[in-house]
């Protein structure tokens, strides 16, 4: 009889699972409660759980029991709470039976109960977790804080549940103590600064009313701690969450006077400021730096960087003036006459750049990188990169065998090296330049298993573009597009436009239509024309999608849009699409990262 009946109840066990399991038929008890519930048919539901809870309490239990409450059952909901804490002897049952209570407004008796579990707290961090599950499922973040406020005291550690704290203090819209609780610590003993920042923003997001109330309760620590240069810090990063950047200067302006740091905490404002474009700004806190004198350490620091900032702003303004090259250009040659070194240094390589490719001044661009690797303190690796900027400028000059031997000289130079691989790149696109497809086809067949994925791609393409791109011998239209490039190249945009222009019409139908309607996105692009540049895109997705352009096309509407148009949400669309229709591509990787930084806002 005892055999008989334990497979009566492993056959009941079993059937239960199923329905537990989802597996819905018209006859399942369950799935008739739960849609029951859902037309409010309480008395009908709560029929079928009472049979179901009788048979599998423990199964069945906190399902009826929230039913009970939702169906406002409370004597029901009471006595099947004290059946069940009969059953198991669980503490935490005291939750429910004070959520009962407090259901019934019989305040005194639920807080009897809530109390009575945080007493519990005893250190013991599974418990404590146990315990703050309960008080949030059950809507009580009060009294979760209330644990993790005990279990903090017990454990001798404020810092130790700052962060769960933060967000429940926010939740119940307590700015002031959820910026406490991201401040939690003993002295010397303070959270790191960018765990602060993350936590922060985990409560605050954008919402300017929260940064508000944030900006007040640090200024409140700040008073009662002004030595606490954690404190300050983070106000300065809320003065920029904010967009105020002008307050964020004042703030590291006090910080670094206050510590005698020498200008140090204004330099790293500046390199912030910078990365957001905020170049006034910039500018403004490397001349603090600067005013406070030669002798500090800062100050040749300051004035190359501010030099990097000012290049930037030239190169982010499509609409520049010659009067401002020039003036740049006076900057360059002021800081490298005081400063000779730098000639050593990514300075001169800059200084060659606007000289160059902004101050059409191409003989001046070289001079300055000969004179920058003759300086004996160059160092290696500097000295490459100079060599490959040189070899480019021997391009622009339309020097080209001076061009080839520079770059053949880093590749020697640097042979098992990521730069002797661009070095041999650029040499192959030099050869494609000049028409000699043969001899760039030998080296981009070597380039295309590159260490650098960036020199490989670039490698794979071109070898396809030489490959695909020459009907019956005829080279004729390849060598000159591959032309155009070079005229590109070289910044001569109106006569690489009209050789394309004349391309078109003389071989309307050959291959390298897509490759042209490219060049002509890239050349709008490098004008700042960027809806102009879209346009050609979006052409070569629906004239060529399936063609090998496609989804170069499609990751660069991408980015266009994401970042020089400010249409976010279409930026966003077209990465997904990227990743859909091209899922073989080698952008993939790189659109799901940005679809990560998107979706994931908090993180970044």
């Amino acid at each position: 009889m005892q055999t008989g009946s334990y497979i009566i109840k492993c056959w009941a066990l079993c059937a239960f699972l199923v329905f537990m399991g989802g597996v819905a038929s018209a006859q399942d008890p369950g799935v008739q409660a739960r849609q029951l519930m859902t037309e409010k048919k309480y008395d009908q539901a709560l029929d079928i759980y009472s049979g179901l809870y009788n048979q599998f309490p423990d199964s069945l239990y906190t399902e009826y029991f929230k039913a009970l409450i939702t169906a406002q059952k409370y004597k029901v909901a009471e006595k099947v709470v004290e059946k069940q804490m009969g059953r198991n002897k669980d503490p935490l049952m005291h939750v429910d039976l004070g959520v009962v209570y407090d259901k019934q407004k019989k305040d005194s008796k639920a807080k009897e109960q809530f109390d009575g579990v945080v007493q519990l707290v005893n250190g013991d961090m599974i418990l404590t977790d146990r315990i703050v599950k309960a008080f949030t499922a059950a809507e009580k973040d009060d009294y979760a804080l209330k644990t993790y406020e005990r279990a903090t005291q017990l454990l001798g550690a404020p810092y130790f549940y700052s962060r769960q704290m933060a967000v429940l203090y926010a939740k119940v819209d307590d700015l002031d103590k959820a910026v406490d609780a991201v401040l939690a610590g003993a002295p010397g003993q303070f959270v790191n600064i960018e765990n602060s920042k993350t936590q922060l923003l985990e409560i605050l997001g954008t919402s300017p009313k929260k940064l508000q109330l944030a900006q007040k309760a640090i200024i409140k620590k700040i008073n009662e701690q002004p030595e606490n240069i954690h404190f300050a810090e983070l106000l300065t990063w809320i003065y920029t969450q904010k967009d105020d950047w002008d307050g964020a200067l004042i703030q590291i302006r006090a910080i670094d006077e206050r510590n005698k740091e020498g200008g140090k905490r204004l330099i790293d404002l500046a390199h912030v400021a910078a990365n957001a474009k905020q170049y006034d700004v910039a500018v403004k806190a490397y001349d603090e730096v600067i005013e406070q004198g030669k002798e500090l350490p800062y100050y040749a620091t300051a004035k190359s960087e501010k030099l990097n900032v000012a290049f930037a702003r030239l190169k982010n303004n499509p609409a520049f003036t010659q009067a401002e090259v020039s003036e740049l250009i006076r900057q360059y040659e002021e800081f490298l006459a005081e400063f000779p070194k730098y000639y050593s240094a990514q300075t001169a390589a800059d200084y060659a750049n606007v000289n160059a490719l902004y101050g059409n001044n191409v003989q001046k661009g070289i001079d300055i990188l000969q004179k920058a690797l003759n300086e004996p303190d160059t160092r290696r690796n500097t000295a490459g990169a100079f060599k490959l900027q040189l070899g480019d400028y021997y391009v622009l000059a339309g020097k080209m065998w001076d061009a080839s031997l520079t770059y053949s000289q880093v590749d020697k130079e640097f042979r098992q090296d990521a730069m002797g691989e661009d070095a041999r790149f650029r040499n192959s696109k030099l050869a494609y330049y000049r028409g000699d497809f043969d001899w760039a086809q030998k080296q981009l067949s070597i380039l295309k298993s590159a260490t650098s994925d960036l020199i490989a791609n670039d490698a794979i393409y071109l070898s396809v573009l030489i490959t695909e791109n020459v009907e019956d011998s005829n080279f004729v239209p390849l060598e000159r597009f591959a032309y155009a490039g070079l005229l590109l190249f070289q910044n001569r945009d109106s006569v690489a436009e009209k050789l394309l222009d004349s391309l078109t019409k003389t071989y309307p139908k050959h291959p390298l239509n897509d490759d042209i309607i490219m060049l002509r996105a890239d050349i709008a692009f490098k004008h700042h024309e960027y809806a102009k540049a879209v346009d050609y895109l979006k052409s070569i997705v629906e004239l060529y999608g399936k063609d090998v352009l496609g989804d170069d096309a499609v990751y660069k509407l991408a980015e266009i849009h994401f970042n020089n148009l400010g249409k976010k949400d279409l930026g966003k669309n077209y990465y997904e699409q990227l990743i859909i229709d091209y899922p073989g591509s080698t952008y993939v990787q790189a659109a799901r990262l940005k679809l990560y930084e998107i979706n994931n806002p908090i993180t970044q």
